[in-house]
């Protein structure tokens, strides 16, 4: 232990020893004498670009000396110019921007109607290091559609090759994966709001039950799997919901933004900000509701969330920030294949409900020891539960209203994450390090056993005391250190080696209880307790390296390791339709990146084409398994159920890619032409089993679309916007065994899709105006079968459905 925490140490020491004097400064605003965030900086001669810093200052190490033409522009200000001298000494330069003078509001949406709201993060922004990975950033200020429902088929539009579920028409739940991993509840991915974990167990149980509302986001940071050494080590990379920020030049900002739509769809979010002395404060409240497309769907949602962000000096700042997440909704259930044809909006299911109670808190401290220095610590904490009450036997029988059944979990979690990030120069040019150390402690406490027989939401078990399914306590611990340097070798090429040292403890401690009815009638009823304890350490590698190809276009290529522990928490639920092996191991292996990425003519054309190689070492996954059944002196009873297991080593190839490019601009770049923005978003995957289960190997791998493909165009002039876009899904299987059909629904082929989203708005003074349909030709469609909640069976996505909303602002 002592090691690892003086490895960073003595890098810092070493890299101070290189370093040299670098050219400072600060950007304001020449009005308000605010800093300006993430400004611009372009040398011209030295080719290279830079941000400002939350505080709006700057620093750049490597400039050769003499004169130096820079070029400073931010959203929404006039851009200047300036002719600087670098002598060989410390360099200090304040510069103001001034405000263009006409409507903020409207300049906002005109800054990134470009890109149509995506970008990508810069090779060292923040408190991270990004350089060489593939990874993806959605302005929201800059998207177009249903955002109040948080409809991810138009938020997530230009990222290339996720799979997206469709449980619920209201985004309760996001559920999306890439190259291949499970989309259940994005648990493949390291959920973070504002860089802090959100799901119910970082380590144990990494299912986010939670999503940020799209109305009060900034913007949305995808990673992908090169984040493992400084996000922990998944498979599935970063996805970090970054939430807004009170704005800096007023005291008090306030905004309410209502939303009503088809089957009763309403949404009501207020939110107030501003900045007062030294103090930055956002809050707002959303509340929910709907109806449903099908019977038994109907919900209601209040979400709050507060941010208070503190200048001590010009070196402290501090934030606390807490959220409060509440919602109940009924869950109409599946349906079997021959169901789902004859009547897609039927509902066989009136008593099944899923409450969910969610609440973060995080603190933050950020100093800065130097301009090229800076300590970042994240202190955080959940308390969280969700349950699910219902009949959770197989969809092809009827409800036979019995008791239901009742899961309950609740989730109470801890963690703290330092970073240091320090910029020194090499060789001439700037290189950055950054180190860091992360401790995680979590606990969930599972319970599953019956409840009353009524159709009402009533989350009480019968007996307490005596579950008659199972309960279960999993405490964990994890204690990583990381550290990745970027190394600029020249004008064109980077480097950047990483390693992470991760310790991984589990343990589980309960029962559970095998039961067998003939009819109504228990026959046979045995318990058995349970008590695991796994502790394991390991070495996680990566290695980046991009080369600009020109001005603003860079190859770049990475390999990182991955690794994933299993969910102790699955074992916990007694499920009818599914079979959990309970010798489970964690799973392994590396994700590799190859692409070109950049932008033509003024960003007018944009575009990241790459192509990756996963290889994923006993993947966990849904195969089938015979099981027989003793009790009494009775015949024997054979079955074939679904089984989750460690199926075999996988191998996942893809090409992925966006492009979009402003074909108005293109021939007509006057600030004052319109826009007209044509995006391209596709992937080609492929997958196979390598070894394992012989039911497995050679089969493809489950929940690969071979053919992800989304492409629309955007309209923009003056206040007006419109949009449109089209997204196909190909047929793929859901479980490892490629089962065309099952009788209860819960494997079986997903059909190939396509849907088709519209969408417009219009900006006058401090109003806007939104519009749209989703689902536009009414498709008939479904992406998921579910095991268990909110099936289990084929979960149909819903049909054509309008929405209005209005947005003001004071």
């Amino acid at each position: 232990m002592k090691h690892i925490v003086g490895l960073p140490l003595l890098l810092l020491v070493l890299a101070n020893a290189q370093a040299q004097s670098p050219l400072i400064g600060r950007i304001t605003d020449a009005v308000t004498g605010a800093p300006l965030v993430e400004a611009f900086l372009h040398f011209e001669e030295a080719g290279r670009t830079i941000t400002t810093d939350g505080e709006g200052r700057f620093e750049v190490i490597g400039l050769a000396a003499g004169a130096h033409t820079v070029s400073l522009f931010a959203e929404g200000y006039a851009t200047r110019q300036e002719i600087i001298k670098v002598p060989d000494t410390i360099s200090s330069y304040y510069f103001t921007l001034q405000s263009l003078e006409y409507d903020m509001r409207v300049v906002e949406v005109a800054a990134v109607s470009n890109s149509g709201g995506w970008r990508r993060l810069r090779n060292v922004e923040g408190m991270a290091i990004y350089a060489a990975k593939k990874n993806e950033v959605i302005e929201l200020s800059g998207v177009m559609g249903n955002l109040a429902a948080n409809n991810a088929r138009e938020i997530y539009k230009s990222i290339a090759g996720l799979n997206i579920w469709e449980s619920d028409g209201a985004g309760l739940q996001l559920a999306i994966g890439a190259r291949g991993l499970d989309p259940n509840r994005t648990s493949s991915f390291n959920t973070r709001q504002n860089g802090y974990d959100i799901s119910a167990d970082a380590l144990g149980y990494p299912e986010s039950y939670y999503t940020p509302p799209t109305q009060a986001l900034e913007r949305i940071e995808i990673v992908r799997g090169a984040a493992s050494l400084q996000y922990g080590p998944q498979f599935g990379g970063l996805l970090n919901f970054v939430m807004k920020k009170g704005p800096r030049d007023k005291k008090i900002a306030y905004s309410t933004d209502n939303t009503y739509g088809a089957f009763g769809f309403l949404s009501s979010t207020h939110s107030l900000g501003g900045t007062v002395g030294k103090l930055n404060y956002y809050t707002f409240y959303q509340y929910r509701q709907a109806e449903g497309w099908r019977a038994n769907s109907e919900f209601g949602q209040h979400t709050g969330f507060a941010n208070l962000d503190f200048t001590i000096n010009e070196k402290l700042n501090l934030g606390l920030e807490v959220t409060a997440m509440h919602y109940l909704a009924q869950q109409p259930g599946g349906l079997t294949d021959f169901e789902f044809e004859a009547d897609p909006r039927l509902s066989k299911r009136a008593r099944n409900w899923f409450a969910v109670d969610w609440k973060l808190a995080a603190l933050t401290l950020n100093y800065r020891f130097s301009d090229a220095t800076k300590l970042n610590i994240r202190n955080f904490a959940l308390m969280a539960g969700r349950d699910a009450l219902g009949e959770l036997g197989p969809i092809n029988r009827p409800d036979p209203l019995r008791e239901r059944d009742l899961v309950a979990g609740r989730y109470r979690n801890f963690g703290s994450e330092a970073r240091i990030i320090h910029r020194y120069d090499l060789g001439g040019f700037t290189s950055t390090l950054l180190t860091g150390l992360r401790y995680y402690q979590g606990f969930t406490h599972n319970r599953q056993g019956n409840a009353d027989n009524s159709a009402e939401p009533r989350f009480e078990f019968l007996n307490p005391l005596d579950l008659e399914k199972s309960e279960y306590r999993f405490p964990s611990r994890n204690l990583a250190f990381f550290a990745e340097n970027l190394f600029n070798l020249s004008n064109r090429w980077s480097l950047t080696p990483g390693l992470r040292i991760e310790y991984i403890r589990t343990a589980a401690e309960g029962y559970f209880k095998q039961r067998i009815f003939s009819g109504n009638q228990l026959i046979f009823e045995r318990r058995y307790d349970d008590t695991r304890l796994q502790e394991r350490g390991f070495i996680l590698l990566g290695l980046g390296t991009g080369y600009r190809t020109g001005a603003q276009t860079e190859l770049y290529a990475n390999i990182s390791q991955n690794y994933r522990a299993i969910n102790f928490s699955d074992l916990a639920v007694v499920n009818p339709n599914l079979l959990v092996d309970s010798l489970m191991k964690d799973e392994r292996g590396y994700n590799a990146d190859l692409g070109w990425r950049g932008n033509f003519m003024d960003d007018r054309i944009r575009f990241d084409v790459s192509a990756f190689y996963l290889l994923y070492r006993g993947r966990i996954g849904l195969g089938e398994k015979e099981v027989t059944t003793y009790f009494s002196d009775s015949i024997p009873l054979t079955s074939t159920v679904a089984y989750r297991t460690n199926i075999g080593d996988a191998r996942i190839v893809g090409l992925e890619a966006y492009a979009e490019a402003n074909v108005w601009r293109l021939l007509d770049n006057r600030a004052e032409a319109p826009s007209l923005v044509v995006f391209l978003n596709g992937s080609v995957l492929q997958g196979r089993y390598l070894s394992g289960l012989p039911s497995a190997v050679g089969k493809e791998v489950e929940l690969i679309p071979p053919l992800n493909l989304k492409t629309g165009v955007s309209f923009q002039y003056k206040g007006w916007r419109a949009g449109f876009q089209y997204s196909y899904t190909h047929r793929h299987y859901s479980d490892a065994t490629n089962a065309v059909f099952v009788a209860d629904a819960t494997r079986g082929i997903i059909p190939s899709y396509g849907v088709a989203d519209l969408s417009a708005a219009y900006t006058w003074k401090k109003y806007i105006l939104s519009t749209g349909i989703n689902n536009l030709m009414d498709a008939v469609y479904f992406t998921r079968r579910a095991t268990a909640y909110p099936g289990p069976g084929i979960i149909p996505a819903e049909g054509r459905r309008w929405y209005v909303g209005v947005r003001v602002m004071f």
